[in-house]
């Protein structure tokens, strides 16, 4: 009865339950009459086809004969698709933030009585056995029929016993409800280690920590805290004169062994780049429109096409420190060999500017390092700033034609999912600040080259050389990929992307979450065993992976409609809740996940044709707000998801769609609008 019932549906998600042991019904008259006439409450289930944790439940609890058997004794058990009957899901949802006090999701698990359809409990996700404060589904049933026929009455008319009922069975075992304590406390924290003279945090030796330096910008933006904002921009501005930068080729060292960021660990890796070349541009974006931070994104962008991205378009891993034997080698100059390569004038305004005239700072050597400015160069040597800037640019041309011709430092030219991901993100960022379709084309070659050869079966893998790829995937392999097309598709729409970062999201949740408290574990389910599976919430060089993907499932959740994405960002957070009370500053990249939670960003979806689409995006990008996403979609855009197909222009004309978490406001008409 119950698969007729269903499999005749519209609904493929329906459909999908035809063949549950459970007596399911559609919502309908005669179901709804059943539970009047027999007295026995409601059950409903709301879903839909791609939800994850539906499918979960329906596995573990629907599928199961003795589940159904309990379900069928107690109750009429009702599914419902949110997709083809939204009105319905609108008010459940509603009545379950109102009843538990928590945002919703799918499957919404919803206890209605049969006179009035009015909800006495509402919950979404419960397991077969209890874990993370949920009780066992089972057990749940039993107590509710039971609290259905004890306290009808007061059910009815009262819900507060209903509430406690639910605070109870719904207890959580983190510390409570995420606030924006812990990012006032890191932005206070950041500021008693900042140096002020030099930037960063702490003495030597210095990183980079771009994860750190983005929260400050953002954070600063978003509080109108200008301390915060001012520590980042200064750190910014000094590793770009520093000799972590490589003020020849471009790109930057791994980190300063000194406090004033003269002499770094020569080595150069592709994720300290990729990050550093994302957070310049936003610096960029968002007010610190200084020439330095252009200047540093083109350099970087510059090395890496050049240097480090492979033919088949992958990006190369890392440049060794050492080259013949020595580190540092390839890179530093005696004063001698500077003057033999360059003019007169180009050497004198060129060796105040970087050093050159100075004492050694390296065995004997030197290393560049910015140590005067445009101004302090006019006032020593009388020239104008177009001659400086020119004189400058001719000795750079020089000195790096003359390395180019040294013996290089080994390339590891293995390719990494993840770092490969962090350096999309970069190159698309920076692509789209700056109006350079080259850097956007490098970023497609690149994510091009790991559709091809990194996703197999479904599945993502981690490391590649010479195009075969192989070792599972980690969790940093799937946020930060699902992250950098994220900013891709800001940058260029491509519908095949967003259905791949979908399916990244999809296989994130299926092989990496902890099931029984939330977040993310740096294994798979599927990996080999090991005497520990981890589940890192700290940063190191590179961001927390739940961090990103507390926030990269958040923003998606938002693009494609899919509340099951949300629901797994928030029990991630919840379950990194507790360390990021205890210690927020080791947590930054979670924190980032934290200000997305807390203050939902502007999205705008944009539907048009060029060239005036391009032109409502400039216009739309030209007001910074932190975490703000434009999406600028085609008319011509085919395989949509609905919620964005819904979003069409209006007969050939551009339009917008202005939302913020799930609420979108009615359709801008207008450019000057935006």
């Amino acid at each position: 009865m119950t698969a007729r019932r269903l499999r005749d549906s519209t609904s493929p998600y329906l459909q999908q339950h035809a063949d549950n042991p459970v007596d399911w019904w559609p919502w309908c008259e005669e179901a709804l009459e059943l539970a009047r006439r027999e007295d026995r409450p409601i059950l409903l289930s709301i879903g839909y086809s791609a939800c994850h944790w539906c499918h979960v439940m329906a596995h573990e609890s629907f599928e199961d004969p003795a589940t159904a058997e309990l379900m069928k004794s107690l109750y009429v058990n009702i599914k419902v698709d949110r997709e083809e009957r939204p009105d319905l899901d609108r008010i459940y949802q509603t009545a379950h933030q109102l009843l538990s006090r928590r945002p919703g999701g799918w499957p919404l698990t919803v206890f209605l009585t049969p006179g009035d359809h009015s909800p006495f409990f509402a919950g979404t996700y419960f397991p077969p056995q209890p874990r993370h404060g949920l009780p066992a589904f089972r057990d749940l049933l039993r107590q509710i029929e039971k609290a259905y026929r004890e306290q009808g009455e007061a059910i009815e008319q009262q819900n507060a016993s209903l509430h406690s009922a639910l605070t109870r069975l719904e207890a959580r075992a983190d510390a409570g409800q995420p606030d924006e304590n812990p990012l006032q406390a890191t932005t206070q924290q950041l500021a008693s280690q900042f140096d002020a003279e030099n930037g960063g945090f702490g003495g030597a030796p210095k990183f980079p920590h771009p994860t750190t330096l983005r929260f400050l910008l953002r954070e600063g933006h978003r509080r109108g805290n200008a301390n915060a904002r001012q520590m980042a921009e200064l750190t910014l501005e000094r590793m770009a004169n520093g000799g972590i930068h490589d003020h020849l080729g471009g790109g930057f060292c791994r980190y300063s062994v000194d406090a004033q960021w003269m002499i770094p660990h020569f080595e150069k890796m592709l994720y300290d780049n990729g990050q550093l070349l994302a957070v310049y541009a936003e610096a960029w974006e968002s007010g610190g429109q200084r020439p330095l931070f252009r200047h540093v994104c083109e350099r970087t962008a510059e090395w890496l096409m050049r240097e480090m991205q492979s033919p088949a378009g992958g990006y190369f891993a890392s440049l060794d420190a050492d080259s013949e034997g020595e580190e540092g080698l390839f890179y530093v100059w005696t004063p001698a060999e500077v003057a033999a390569l360059l003019e007169v004038d180009e050497y004198r305004v060129f060796a105040m500017r970087i050093g050159v005239d100075r004492a050694a700072n390296f065995e004997g050597n030197w290393h560049l390092h910015v140590f005067a400015d445009t101004a302090q160069l006019q006032q020593a040597t009388g020239l104008q700033a177009g001659q400086i800037r020119r004189l400058l640019r001719s000795a750079r041309e020089k000195l790096l034609a003359a390395r180019e011709k040294r013996v290089r430092p080994g390339r590891d030219e293995k390719i990494l999912s993840s770092w490969n991901a962090l350096t999309i993100k970069g190159m698309a960022t920076a692509g789209r600040v700056f109006d350079r379709p080259e850097w956007i084309d490098s970023a497609e070659r690149a994510l091009n080259y790991l559709i091809e050869h990194h996703w197999r079966d479904g599945r993502l893998l981690a490391t590649s050389r010479d195009g075969v790829a192989r070792l599972n995937a980690y969790l940093d392999d799937y946020a930060y990929l699902v992250d950098a097309i994220l900013a891709l598709l800001q940058a260029r729409w491509n519908s095949a992307y967003l259905a791949f970062a979908d399916e990244l999201a999809r296989r994130l949740l299926q092989h990496f979450e902890d099931p029984r408290h939330g977040g993310f574990f740096f294994t798979s389910d599927d990996h080999e065993s090991l005497m520990h599976r981890p589940k890192p919430l700290g940063d190191d060089a590179m961001p927390s992976g739940n961090g990103v993907a507390i926030e990269a499932l958040q923003a998606l959740a938002q693009l494609v409609g899919d509340p099951a994405l949300q629901a797994a960002a928030d029990r991630a957070l919840g379950a990194a809740w507790p360390a990021i009370q205890e210690a927020p500053y080791a947590h930054v990249g979670l924190l980032e996940g934290l200000q997305t939670y807390l203050d939902a960003p502007e999205q705008l979806i944009i539907r048009g044709n060029d060239p005036e689409l391009t032109a409502w995006r400039d216009a739309a990008c030209a007001t910074y707000h932190p975490g703000k996403r434009v999406f600028a979609i085609p008319l011509t855009a085919t395989q949509l998801t609905p919620i964005l197909a819904e979003k069409a222009g209006r007969q050939g004309h551009t339009l917008a769609y202005r939302c913020r978490g799930s609420h979108c406001e009615p359709p801008i008409l207008s450019r000057e609008s935006l």
